[in-house]
């Protein structure tokens, strides 16, 4: 390998990236308090096993709330009473918000009311599961 080389990521712009320009991922802030965009992005990554789609376009996430000092609260909900899936999605949502910036912990709180509909969802999600 010549002393040209480098190993320094591409942008999209195919230009070279220098360590002092990394970009957080879309919604991530640079390291500073976490936001409820960056939450909600991380939060698409859980995906409810049954329908393949992630709980923020399903319209599970009812709410999010941070605090200044990072801690994330979490309303959320299932597609029905008594579905098994509740402690994974938990596990999940805690697995992809430990990497967000800013966020020192997370609680997520299930909750019933008010009851999860199909008008909840994203258009996408409508869409992908064919519900007009």
């Amino acid at each position: 390998m010549d002393e040209s080389t480098t190993h320094e990521p591409i942008t999209e712009d195919h230009t070279r990236m220098t360590a002092d320009q990394d970009a957080p991922p879309d919604g991530a802030s640079n390291g500073g308090p976490a936001t409820e965009e960056a939450v909600r992005e991380a939060l698409k990554h859980v995906v409810d096993p049954e329908l393949g789609i992630n709980i923020v376009d399903l319209g599970l996430v009812y709410d999010v709330e941070i605090s200044e000092e990072g801690a994330i609260s979490i309303e959320y909900t299932l597609t029905t009473m008594g579905c098994p899936i509740g402690p994974l999605i938990e596990h999940q949502m805690q697995s992809f918000l430990e990497n967000v910036p800013g966020v020192t912990s997370v609680e997520a709180e299930m909750v019933l009311r008010p009851p999860w509909t199909p008008e909840m969802m994203s258009e996408e999600a409508k869409a992908a599961l064919g519900y007009f």
